[in-house]
């Protein structure tokens, strides 16, 4: 069996590997990880570097081939954007590697094309949310948050 196939793996499957995989990558950077017991206020894990703040950590994956895009979102009432809150992004592309990205939540405070906010109208059925919009045109545009890269800029900041 081919490795990195999510083709054959189920969207539980897929978020659970991703999860996992952010919390190891986390731990060879030197950060101290902790499980959340329930996951009901959007949070996937807590972790911090040394003595550092800790940061609250939200994971989401996407399956991701050729030309096609996609959307992820989290609901604005447990996504409340912080300083502390941060959206680690698994991009799965069949038979590679997941592309890790981090992103500080506060990058949703000014929304664009690609960070979106959705203020539904009442009476829908889609709560309020904040939403990552993912295409093979704006890949680029992802790049200051690769994994590495946001990794970097915590470990930096005081």
């Amino acid at each position: 069996m081919e490795r990195y196939c999510w083709s054959h793996l189920n969207k539980q499957q897929v978020g659970a590997y991703t999860e996992y995989f952010v919390k190891m990558e986390l731990t060879m950077f030197g950060f101290q990880v902790y499980s959340t017991e329930v996951d009901d206020r959007g949070i996937d894990f807590v972790a911090r570097h040394g003595s550092g703040p800790f940061i609250e950590v939200q994971v989401k994956s996407l399956r991701v081939s050729g030309q096609a895009s996609g959307y992820v979102f989290m609901q604005k009432s447990k996504f409340a954007l912080s300083e502390h809150l941060w959206l680690a992004l698994g991009l799965l592309t069949e038979g590679k590697p997941p592309d890790l990205y981090l992103i500080a939540s506060r990058t949703w405070d000014t929304p664009n094309a690609i960070f979106v906010s959705r203020d539904y109208g009442e009476g829908l059925k889609s709560k309020p949310e904040w939403g990552l919009t993912v295409s093979t045109r704006n890949r680029a545009a992802l790049e200051p948050y690769r994994f590495e890269n946001s990794i970097e800029q915590l470990l930096r900041s005081p």
